[in-house]
């Protein structure tokens, strides 16, 4: 193999923890009406049901970089892989509720874990100038998973009363595909230096990453080590030094989830029946906002190291606010009806997709230095889904409460404060090695 297509194989096994992130995260919007008859759940049941694997991801992000930072990248691929296979085997022979829960939350481990080591991961072994774009990938699996499990969920719908087994259950064959790409990708060189001391191992696979600049990579890698003898733990993070990319990476995820994309993917089906859809065409439409939100990310991988992260999160943010601002509109006025709200829902997530979608991981990943990245990036996932959480679960009541045009109103006032950090407050990274990147984000 070349050494192009050595660092796309990497970057692309890893991100194939994202497709089984993104699928599932998105395969419980096609099961969760018919889960809630079936054991007959109270709203409240119902909330959890639907975000227990949320509650599971929040865990997984809080502790995963432990096993990132004291095991490896590689290693903790590899236990993603395997709580992905046992989840989706689990949940498909859930017996119980309470079984089925158990299942799922360690569904959302795998989540967790995921969304802190696949993208530190790819940036570690990506060259500066296609870093974004690899990183990206993983965004890319992400959604290309939520659209195959819509797909997927469609095609499932009508097979009988244990359809829902069918829809989680067969998650358990992208799994299998992912535990065995990690067989074939090398473990992170910067993880190599700074936790294992094999510099010669190292090298090596910097020489392939980027051999035109290998000795002053590491020269840098090593700098950092030296300047950072003590090994790091997650109390490091609130040093004063690092507060500075500890505020952009919280403030960050947050705003990603402030937008309610989380809220639209897990309950699409629901969104387009409250805005007056039939069941079948709700499904649908949902496979259309999949599609949309693949061919958008796309777009965003291929200018992100173009144009730049701030560029991308400027365009969408300005998106976001028009998008989501004719949605509640639209729910305002009985005469727009279920006919104009996928269509404005289509628009915010082509915006949603090609900014903070594709920026994201990418941007996290960047703006710690070495020897607290684990940690750093298990704060922003940490961050990104204990607010998903929270905002999965209570959005059938606030929907329900308050009405589709108040809910979605409050979405657009957040991009709005979102427009004002990425004005204010966001650094550009795009271009330069992850050191220097660091060193960009406190300047």
């Amino acid at each position: 193999m070349n050494q192009n297509f050595k660092i796309f194989f990497w970057s692309l096994s890893a991100a194939l923890g994202g497709f089984l992130f993104g699928f599932d995260t998105a395969v419980i919007s096609g099961a969760e009406q018919h889960l809630q008859e079936l054991w007959n759940s109270s709203a409240f049941e119902h909330g959890l049901t639907v975000s227990i694997a949320l509650i599971g991801t929040v865990f997984g992000a809080l502790f995963g970089g432990i096993p990132v930072d004291k095991y490896g990248r590689r290693a903790s691929l590899y236990l993603v892989g395997l709580l992905y296979l046992i989840s989706s085997i689990g949940s498909a022979y859930a017996f119980d509720w309470s079984t089925f829960l158990i299942f799922r939350f360690l569904g959302g481990l795998g989540v967790g874990i995921s969304s802190v080591v696949a993208p530190m991961y790819i940036s570690e072994i990506a060259p500066p100038s296609k870093r974004g774009k690899l990183v990206a990938l993983f965004q890319f699996n992400v959604v290309l998973g939520i659209l195959i499990s819509y797909i997927s969920n469609y095609f499932l719908q009508d097979i009988g009363e244990n359809a829902w087994r069918w829809m989680l259950g067969i998650e358990a064959i992208p799994a299998v595909l992912f535990l065995l790409t990690i067989l074939g990708i090398p473990e992170s060189p910067r993880w190599l230096i700074l936790n294992k001391g094999e510099i010669e191992s190292a090298k090596a696979i910097l020489s392939i990453i980027d051999p035109s600049n290998v000795n002053q990579v590491l020269d840098d890698i090593l700098k950092s080590k030296l300047a950072n003898q003590s090994s790091s733990s997650f109390t490091y993070l609130f040093r004063p030094i690092y507060k500075k990319p500890v505020k952009l990476a919280v403030l960050f995820a947050l705003f990603n989830q402030l937008s309610g994309i989380n809220a639209i993917i897990y309950y699409a089906p629901r969104v387009f029946e409250m805005a007056g859809l039939g069941k079948e065409s709700a499904l649908l439409s949902s496979a259309g906002i999949g599609l949309v939100n693949l061919i958008f990310t796309l777009l965003g991988l291929t200018l992100i190291d173009k144009f730049g992260r701030k560029f991308l999160m400027k365009i969408g943010s300005f998106g976001l606010i028009a998008s989501l601002g004719l949605v509640a509109y639209a729910f305002y006025s009985d005469s727009l009806g279920g006919i104009n709200v996928p269509f404005y829902l289509f628009i915010y997530i082509a915006f949603f997709a090609m900014s903070q979608g594709a920026v994201i991981w990418v941007f996290i990943s960047e703006i710690f230095p070495n020897e607290i990245r684990a940690y750093g990036q298990s704060l922003g996932s940490f961050t990104h889904w204990i607010a998903a959480a929270i905002i999965s679960f209570i959005f059938p009541f606030i929907a329900q409460t308050f009405g589709g045009g108040n809910t979605f109103l409050f979405f657009t006032s957040m991009m709005v404060l979102q427009l004002v950090f990425v004005l204010k407050m966001m650094p550009e990274t795009k271009g330069t090695s992850l050191e220097n990147a660091n060193e960009k984000t406190n300047a």
